[in-house]
């Protein structure tokens, strides 16, 4: 393994983020890294804003949706003492705004989950399936287990 200096968390708050969140501030712990965050908003529609747009998360908006993402956002970095411009929320397609962030900000490992799904699930693909193929550093992809 790397001596790595920046390592990425992507969470799409499935329920297991705090799962992947233990692993990536353990490694960060360990190699005494920068850890980042970053949550990709797939999910909600974004009326007038393109693919690839940040979202400032220290700007209040009238859509609620967008605010209730923040806030999650916002409390697990608080939790892994994130530093303010270490998170991010981007918009658009998760496995291409995780890579282009880490080519971007120097990212050595994209810690992201991985529900190691089988049959239709693999040919339609997966976030932690995209970002292995794209990726220009190392990836964890952390199995979780649905219950």
């Amino acid at each position: 393994m790397n001596n790595y200096q920046n390592i990425l968390l992507a969470v799409d708050f499935s329920g297991f983020e705090h799962t992947v969140a233990g692993k990536a501030k353990s490694l960060a712990v360990q190699f005494n890294a920068q850890l980042h965050i970053l949550h990709v908003l797939d999910n909600i529609p974004m009326p007038d804003t393109p693919y690839g747009s940040v979202i400032p998360l220290n700007e209040s908006s009238s859509y609620e949706l967008l605010e209730t993402e923040k806030r999650k956002l916002i409390q697990i970095s608080n939790e892994l003492n994130i530093a303010p411009e270490r998170c991010w929320m981007i918009w658009g397609e998760p496995q291409e705004e995780i890579t282009q962030l880490a080519v971007k900000q120097g990212i050595d490992l994209i810690v992201v989950g991985s529900h190691g799904r089988h049959g239709l699930a693999v040919l339609l693909g997966s976030t932690a399936k995209g970002v292995l193929y794209h990726a220009k550093c190392d990836i964890l992809a952390v199995h979780l287990e649905d219950h």
